[in-house]
């Protein structure tokens, strides 16, 4: 495996830091944050970002239990409350996009629990690691391997 040193080039990283904290700041919860950054890093196979989120959440307070129970969040009833639920369906179904578009329900339920501006800012949150991660797995760029 070959790792690629240059990522970005400035300017296109700048925007994407922007980008990624303009959405996490209009979401307002930074545990939820990351928790939707680490379930996008899963679906997406990327070690860096995984590595960079989780120790992000743990310093946010998110219990191990929640880190550990997070790619099983659907059996995970009493882990996660009904927002973060919304939430993280909303994450799988925009990283995914397997019937090409996220679904109503999944979008409705969403909107049941954040409000337009939170709804906005979930979406971009969501856009954003996806980039990320895009950029770091063709970039192969290991865990704890280039600084940000």
């Amino acid at each position: 495996m070959t790792t690629r040193t240059r990522l970005l080039d400035p300017a296109v990283g700048r925007a994407m830091s922007a980008l990624s904290a303009a959405a996490k700041k209009g979401l307002g919860d930074p545990a939820l944050a990351e928790l939707v950054m680490i379930r996008a890093s899963q679906l997406n196979h990327c070690a860096f970002c995984l590595d960079m989120h989780l120790a992000i959440a743990r310093e946010h307070g998110v219990s191990e239990k929640r880190l550990d129970l997070l790619s099983a969040w659907e059996e995970a009833e009493d882990v996660y409350d009904e927002r973060e639920r919304a939430a993280l369906a909303l994450t799988e179904a925009v990283t995914v996009l397997t019937d090409r578009f996220v679904p109503d329900e999944v979008y409705e339920r969403a909107a049941r629990y954040f409000d337009d501006g939170q709804l906005a800012h979930l979406v971009g949150l969501i856009a954003a690691i996806n980039n990320w991660n895009r950029v770091m797995v063709s970039r192969r760029i290991p865990p704890g391997g280039h600084p940000l």
